[in-house]
């Protein structure tokens, strides 16, 4: 089984009616194109021979009026699909009837021109006919080009945009003021070449979108399929998928080819296999793993559809403290369970801590990427983690403890709470604990500097005991931090911050957040 690894280009199939939001706004985004395309070069043309007109001192005949309104109704499918959100049988009777339209009014354009500019320029009447058949054709491989459809639709627009035109082939050819076999030749080139560009159409349709549809063939991983890319760390790419069979928002993970060697390939089937060990509600869930035919390995896990702590505090700001009391609480309670079977995440940080909405219960915490993460009691060792972090700094230099900056072999679970102790500093103030112009400066105040008190750093008051905490675990030495995650959270739970974040404040917080995130703003 194949898959890509490059940014997903949206697949939408046939009439692109996939059940998915992406397959209706991909048909959407390119009913737009395909006005898009026919109003600029239709009224491209419409322009240029308004000026020939003028120069020429012809007369503005009604085939003008006739293409300004083939002009006008590219327009439209242009405006109609560039605007709001529409359902997919609307988007149907806008390609419909504005092709139609189109048509119509090329064939309208075409009789104009023999009747009237024709005979004046010399020209011979047939000569409409032709330049209405390049018109019409040139509309219908353009629809092909950018529309989903399916052989049968394409086939019915096409004979609804070609019978104007040869509707019109008989008073095209009266048009001619002497009898002769040019009449019959007219009939024996407009009937074919409609025919021809119909089926030309079918076919340029079927060879993209089928082309499409490989691709998406490919997108598979066993029972999932890939919908569209949401993510990308160290460690691999995410995509929001879905089951073949269950309804179950997923996100799978996937290893890149490019880096699939031996250690990286170790690493990433270790981060699935010990998270999918870890069962606390706090943590994320792993549903499925396995490894395609071409070894492209992959992991199924709970799709979290939130924001994680990163952009909370671009979007919002420092948070109130008992909002920050009650995240430090669940991402606690979720290190407490894997600290307990000898696992430390190495990796704590922002964008590791997703918030989102669970079992109709705001601000559920959930700690995903346990990529870095190592044994740590009884002394077991790691061949392939030892290999890979030689000459290498994991973690990222914001979050991370002084113990792993020095390389000291002594990281264990308090490595964790230095770096929890880091995330609850930029919650409550906004920025991290320490800010540099180089990675080497924050990585020797990690190691040399203490930290300003959050409530210095913030400008107002803050919890005293909140405060006392968060200092406590950004000491230097691990000794000096809380012994364990269960005793940080049992110090949390009995923390009175003197402000209120209640369930109901939550839950007006996301009503909001999903409002602004729907308007396509920030939160």
């Amino acid at each position: 089984m194949a898959i890509t690894t490059h940014p997903l280009v949206p697949i939408a199939m046939g009439t692109s009616d996939t059940g998915t939001e992406e397959g209706r706004a991909f048909h959407q985004s390119r009913l737009a194109l395909y006005g898009k395309w026919l109003f600029l070069v239709s009224g491209a043309f419409l322009a240029f021979f308004s000026g020939v007109r003028l120069v020429m001192g012809m007369p503005f005949d009604a085939g003008l009026g006739f293409h300004t309104l083939s002009t006008t109704a590219a327009g439209l499918i242009w405006f109609a699909g560039a605007r709001g959100r529409l359902q997919l049988p609307v988007m149907h009777a806008v390609d419909a009837a504005g092709t139609w339209a189109i048509g119509a009014g090329v064939a309208l354009m075409s009789l104009a021109y023999a009747r009237t500019i024709g005979p004046i320029a010399g020209a011979e009447p047939a000569t409409g006919a032709y330049i209405g058949i390049l018109a019409v054709s040139y509309v219908l491989l353009a629809r092909a080009i950018a529309l989903p459809s399916t052989p049968q639709r394409t086939v019915w627009i096409g004979i609804g945009v070609a019978l104007p035109m040869i509707a019109v082939t008989e008073p095209i050819i009266r048009a001619r003021p002497s009898p002769g076999p040019l009449p019959v030749m007219v009939w024996l080139d407009v009937i074919p070449w409609m025919v021809a560009a119909i089926v030309m159409s079918v076919v340029a349709s079927r060879v993209i979108f089928g082309l499409r549809a490989e691709a998406a063939a490919h997108r598979k991983l066993g029972q999932y399929t890939l919908d569209e890319k949401i993510g990308e760390g160290g460690m691999g790419m995410v995509y929001r998928a879905h089951h073949a069979l269950l309804r179950r928002p997923t996100a799978v993970k996937l290893l890149p080819l490019e880096k699939a060697g031996a250690e990286n390939l170790a690493r990433f089937e270790r981060e699935v296999q010990l998270t999918a060990g870890l069962s606390h509600p706090n943590t994320v869930s792993i549903f499925d793993y396995g490894r395609t035919v071409d070894g492209v390995f992959y992991y199924a896990m709970e799709f979290l559809d939130g924001i994680n702590l990163d952009q909370l505090i671009k979007a919002d700001g420092p948070q109130p403290p008992a909002r920050v009391v009650r995240i430090l609480q669940q991402v606690s309670g979720a290190l407490s369970e894997a600290h307990g079977i000898g696992l430390v995440h190495r990796d704590i940080k922002p964008g590791n801590i997703i918030l989102c909405e669970r079992g109709g219960e705001p601000d559920v915490a959930k700690v995903v990427d346990f990529g870095l993460v190592k044994r740590f009691l009884h002394n077991e060792t790691d061949a392939t983690m030892a290999a890979t972090i030689v000459q290498t700094l994991l973690g990222t230099p914001l979050y991370m403890a002084p113990e792993s900056i020095a390389g000291s072999g002594d990281i264990d679970a308090r490595s964790d709470l230095y770096a929890l102790g880091a995330v609850a500093y930029l919650l409550l103030t906004g920025t991290p604990v320490f800010q540099a112009a180089s990675v080497v400066e924050v990585l020797a105040h990690h190691l040399h500097t203490a930290p300003e008190p959050p409530s210095q750093r913030l400008g107002r008051p803050l919890p005293v005991e909140l405060e006392q905490v968060v200092l406590q675990c950004l000491a230097k030495s691990p000794d000096d931090r809380p012994s364990s995650a269960k005793t940080l959270r049992g110090r949390l739970a009995v923390i009175r911050t003197g402000d209120s974040w209640t369930e109901d404040d939550a839950a007006r917080w996301w009503l909001r957040y999903r409002r602004t995130e729907k308007a396509g703003g920030a939160a």
